[in-house]
């Protein structure tokens, strides 16, 4: 059993991808979401559940779901062997066990090295792959874990039930600079932005695309009229969230944009680096409910002020 540890400096753009195989395939997982690593074990099958989930087992006195991830990938059934390794996940605050064969190693690059999957191949926004990294010559699939589970359990991510216990909300025309990578996951925040009453959206598909356009807006008059607020996520190929937090909070004329972290990351570490570059605010996946009511906050105290 082997316990990881984050060992990147804050807003350097950079990730640490452990590498797994299945079926002789590489493909990868942010350490920042890995536990740690055990030896699979006997598994508890559970009626009526997804054909993904093997079930569960309990190390130690934690109950955690097993997805089979070969079968996951393939959609043929998986031949367990002595060998196979469970990688113990937390994003999202749950704590899930992934059945992969082969763990090769970690390899530290930078997120302007991965390269978004083509459509064609990531089948439009269905797609379960973040992102490919060449690592030593070979090229790897960094997986949507997110996605994954969304898939395997809708009721983990998004729902939209949170914007409606709000009550009644009035417009708000304030222009929200939104950064999400994930075509699935922009959408469902659009769609829950637009409900709450925030209707006036920028979307950015990464971090280098949004810093682009706040450089191009730094010197306004107008500034915080055309970026009132800042929702990024952290995992983007080209920039991750943290460097542009890192950017905006160290310009003099940008930092004055509030800006939330929103990402499935956010755990005591994480929050640790946030607020070492300056973000206002750190909320973790699927949050909507709360990410509103802290949007809310952070633009009447901009008025105040």
């Amino acid at each position: 059993m082997a316990n990881t540890e984050i060992l990147l400096e804050s807003g350097t753009n950079e990730i640490e991808i452990m590498e797994f195989t299945i079926y002789d395939e590489l493909y990868g997982i942010n350490v920042a979401k890995v536990k740690e690593i055990m030896m699979s074990d006997k598994v508890k099958p559970m009626p009526h559940a997804h054909p993904a989930v093997e079930g569960i087992f309990k190390p130690r006195d934690t109950m955690l779901t097993v997805v089979d991830l070969p079968f996951y990938l393939s959609g043929k059934p998986t031949e367990t062997g002595q060998k196979d390794l469970f990688v113990i996940t937390n994003f999202n605050k749950m704590n899930i066990a992934f059945r992969v064969q082969t763990v090769v190693g970690i390899q530290r690059i930078s997120w302007n090295d991965i390269q978004k999957p083509d459509k064609t191949l990531n089948r439009g926004s269905e797609g379960i792959a973040t992102g490919i990294a060449q690592c030593r010559g070979q090229l790897v699939t960094i997986l949507d874990f997110e996605k994954i589970v969304a898939e395997i359990a809708p009721e983990t991510g998004i729902q939209l039930e949170e914007i409606e216990a709000l009550g009644v909300r009035q417009k708000n025309d304030s222009r929200i600079i939104c950064v999400e990578d994930s075509v699935l996951l922009t959408k469902m925040v659009e769609q829950a932005l637009h409900q709450a009453g925030y209707e006036n959206l920028i979307q950015f598909n990464n971090g280098q695309e949004a810093w682009s356009y706040l450089s191009s807006i730094r010197d306004s008059e107008d500034l915080l009229e055309r970026a009132s607020l800042i929702i990024t996520d952290i995992e983007m190929p080209k920039m991750d969230g943290h460097r542009l937090t890192k950017l905006v909070k160290s310009d003099e004329k940008l930092k004055q944009i509030p800006l939330i972290i929103f990402s499935s990351l956010i755990s005591p570490e994480m929050e640790i680096k946030g607020k070492e570059i300056g973000a206002d605010e750190q909320l973790s996946k699927p949050e909507i409910g709360h990410l509103v009511t802290v949007m809310d906050e952070l633009l009447a105290k901009g008025k105040e002020e």
